[in-house]
């Protein structure tokens, strides 16, 4: 039924089908570390922003070099579900709160590891992709 829309009408509905369970599931985590670890330290965005990285190197590797995944799953993973989940406007606010409290370690701390770590995620999920399929 999905396959014989109109390809204008099945992106849209695919990213938006992504989106819902991926901010939930960016909210939830964000709640329960914070809960877990404490609030002293945005954790769930960071652990987020980084298994979000992980999880967009191999759902791409995965569509565009082996070709396991219809471009409408890659749209409702990659741009709903991964779109949704990863927090990269909220990773900006934190740092911009680390920095206006004069938190400067912490500050850099979370932004260069968020940056090193999240690309280290990527290259890792990619890798893993490859050697699975």
């Amino acid at each position: 039924m999905f396959a014989s829309l109109d390809p204008n009408l099945r992106a849209p509905i695919a990213i938006a089908l992504g989106a819902i369970p991926g901010a939930l599931c960016r909210y939830y985590l964000t709640v329960g570390l914070a809960k877990w670890l404490g609030e002293n330290f945005p954790y769930g965005t960071m652990f987020v922003n980084l298994s979000g990285s992980f999880l967009m190197g191999f759902i791409i590797t995965l569509a565009l070099e082996r070709a396991l995944i219809s471009p409408d799953l890659r749209l409702f993973l990659a741009v709903g579900f991964l779109g949704s989940y990863t927090t990269f406007s909220t990773y900006t606010l934190d740092n911009d709160l680390f920095l206006r409290s004069g938190n400067w370690g912490m500050g850099l701390f979370y932004s260069l590891g968020s940056l090193i770590f999240g690309v280290i995620g990527l290259e890792l999920g990619s890798f893993l992709a490859r050697k699975l399929f």
